[in-house]
């Protein structure tokens, strides 16, 4: 039997010392004053006394990511005196964090992944309330605002609801990928709605193409991708907080809203004449492999809805940033709902106060430490105040403009449902339902299984 490694913080530091940082000797990525960043930010820190403290910042970022978080502190650690910060990685950061915690050695900062592992240490009394001002702040500052307050938002040991986080790197999902030449070649334009969009998927057809690649292969978690597009569909019809109380059960997966949002996809991924190699092969096809059929010649298909990621798996010889690839917002249904975002997040919290470490934390909400980590690789971000601009790529300058133009923001719903739900139930039901079962039984099967957990 496999056991946990416990990691104290002491152990921290010689599991992550392989972190390759360029700012670990001093330096500093960006040249202060250099470039259009909004260097007046550090006037607040500068000469700020540490007394004699090391804050400790623990999270799952690694690799890049680690390096990149690792740069951004640098500039905080550049201007205080009499201390630093020091961030440590983990690959087992939710195992990890609540052994700290449980054994009275947390760090000062942790980044959560999922808001659901920060919600249940803050019911144990293992995070530090923010400020009001801090709410306040990130409702002014952050592209639908309301929604990132609510998503880090949780009861407190006593029960009483109170503010914890701040969402630092988010990831974007509301995605359909394309090849603009095919587009031009075709004569088409980015549908704007989702009626346009399927009218543009009949064209299509009329045309004699495929519209869409769709693949739900994840080896032992296949079934997830059709779970992202259900969640889009969901927050483009019905209100936010309808499709919040379908993420802890208030909503019934058999309630009609849920079974006319499966339905929808439904309409596309059970078309034979929609799917590259037909309905039958959506549940056999790897996500990973799912959209190289944007790139052959002709072309298998025309869109691919995926998360930001999947560019990650294009052929070798796409160059996104050549515009052999790009995407387009995957479009709203109820307009009177604007344009909602799915995606996920990590969330920074406090785990042991201190006021070295809440100077930290006011860096953090800097339009200058999320730039930092813009002009790098591998960030978005809803801040408004930071500069578009500074994205290292028009990629990531594309994705970054979505989620400042979103009116709000649902976190990927089965990463809130409880593990045997949204990491199983939901995949399977997801894949009997693209191989023929219905709406009502497959609905059925899942809220019998959630009940049973409850």
């Amino acid at each position: 039997m496999k056991h946990l490694r416990t990691l104290t913080i002491i152990g921290l530091l010689f599991a992550v010392m392989s972190i390759p940082v360029a700012s670990a000797q001093g330096d500093l990525l960006f040249p202060v004053g250099e470039g259009d960043f909004a260097w007046g930010d550090l006037e607040a820190f500068e000469g700020f006394d540490m007394g004699g403290e090391e804050v400790v910042f623990f999270g799952p970022w690694q690799t890049t990511d680690g390096e990149s978080v690792q740069n951004v502190i640098a500039y905080f650690n550049s201007v205080v005196t009499n201390g630093s910060v020091s961030y440590f990685g983990s690959d087992a950061f939710e195992q990890e964090i609540v052994i700290d915690i449980e054994s009275g050695a947390p760090p000062n900062l942790a980044a959560f992944p999922q808001p659901g592992l920060a919600a249940n240490i803050a019911a144990q009394g293992g995070l530090v309330p923010l400020s009001d001002e801090t709410r306040q702040y990130v409702l002014d500052n952050y592209a639908a605002g309301e929604s990132w307050v609510d998503l880090a938002t949780y009861p407190n040991a006593e029960g009483e609801e109170e503010f914890y986080g701040l969402f630092y790197n988010v990831n974007l999902k509301s995605l359909v990928w394309y090849v603009p030449a095919n587009f031009e070649d075709a004569g088409y334009e980015i549908p704007q709605t989702w009626d346009e969009l399927i009218a543009l998927s009949d064209q299509m057809v009329a045309d004699g193409f495929t519209p869409w690649c769709i693949g739900l292969g994840s080896d032992a978690a296949t079934g997830w991708p059709a779970t992202d597009w259900v969640e889009d569909i969901m927050l483009r019809t019905q209100p936010l907080d309808v499709y919040n109380a379908w993420t802890t059960n208030e909503l019934a997966f058999t309630d009609p809203a849920v079974q006319d949002a499966i339905e929808m996809f439904g309409m596309i991924a059970r078309n034979d004449d929609y799917v590259a190699g037909g309905s039958d092969s959506v549940a056999t096809t790897d996500f990973r492999e799912a959209p190289n059929g944007l790139f052959t010649v002709p072309p298998q298909c025309f869109m691919h809805r995926q998360a930001s990621f999947i560019g990650g798996f294009f052929p070798d010889d796409v160059d996104i940033a050549a515009g052999d690839a790009d995407f387009f917002y995957f479009p709203p249904i109820d307009e009177s709902l604007g344009r909602p975002v799915l995606g996920g997040g990590t969330v920074v919290t406090i785990t042991q106060d201190s006021p070295a470490t809440q100077k930290f934390f006011e860096y953090l909400l800097t339009p200058l430490a999320h730039e930092l980590w813009m002009a790098q690789v591998g960030f978005l971000t809803p801040h408004t105040g930071a500069n578009l601009d500074l994205y290292s790529s028009s990629v990531l300058r594309g994705q970054g403009e979505i989620l400042v133009n979103a009116d709000s923001f649902g976190f990927d719903g089965s990463d809130l449902m409880p593990g045997a739900i949204g990491a199983g139930a939901f995949w399977t039901a997801m894949v009997d339902y693209v191989n023929g079962a219905s709406v009502e039984e497959i609905t059925a099967f899942v809220q019998s299984e959630w009940d049973s957990i409850e």
